[in-house]
């Protein structure tokens, strides 16, 4: 399964047994930012792949005061669903590290005037990233959580602000190291 949307969709159905309109919402609210639908019928699509996988489940449930109305579907992720899941974000790990490592090769291959320009908007993007991640400039602890955000939220912010302050110490040495070589360049070229 490739799709990120069937992927986050069967997260939702890992935290929290749901409903397709109640599913979209939380989608939008959990992953608006991050995954575009093209369409809310998307989410009913993956539904359906999900349930045609065996990594989900679908019982139809009435509701509630609602008595000329159809049953609703009711979906929960069945236990191989949450043991795909685990498999699945264990290989975005190992991809996010494989990305990462092949983002410095690719830099590496530039002429070092090249690269440092390239390295320079990286660090500009990474500076936006922590700026962003830190509401709280200053504050030694991060803030208590506040009824307002969830788990994920927290995760999220949490990883994208450690992950962040890694990057800077790397940008300098990459920029130390490339420096050295335009150096080096200088020294040796023609005369």
């Amino acid at each position: 399964m490739r799709s990120p949307v069937n992927w986050a969709v069967l997260g939702l159905m890992i935290e929290r047994p749901s409903y397709g309109y109640e599913i979209l919402q939380r989608f939008e609210r959990n992953y608006g930012e991050l995954l575009k639908l093209s369409s809310p019928s998307q989410i009913y699509t993956a539904l359906d792949s999900l349930v045609d996988r065996g990594l989900i489940e679908a019982t139809s449930e009435p509701t509630p005061g609602v008595a000329s109305r159809q049953p609703r579907l009711h979906y929960r992720a069945t236990e191989e669903g949450v043991r795909r899941y685990q498999e699945h974000l264990v290989g975005q790990a190992e991809e996010d590290r494989r990305r990462s490592s092949l983002f410095a090769r690719e830099l590496a291959a530039l002429a070092p005037e090249a690269a440092l320009a390239v390295l320079d908007r990286y660090e500009q993007m990474c500076l936006a990233q922590a700026t962003k991640a830190r509401p709280g400039e200053g504050d030694i602890e991060p803030a208590a959580p506040d009824a307002s955000t969830t788990l994920a939220d927290r995760l999220a912010a949490e990883e994208e602000r450690l992950a962040t302050e890694a990057k800077l110490p790397w940008v300098d040495y990459a920029r130390r190291e490339l420096r050295a070589m335009a150096d080096r360049g200088r020294q040796h070229g023609p005369a």
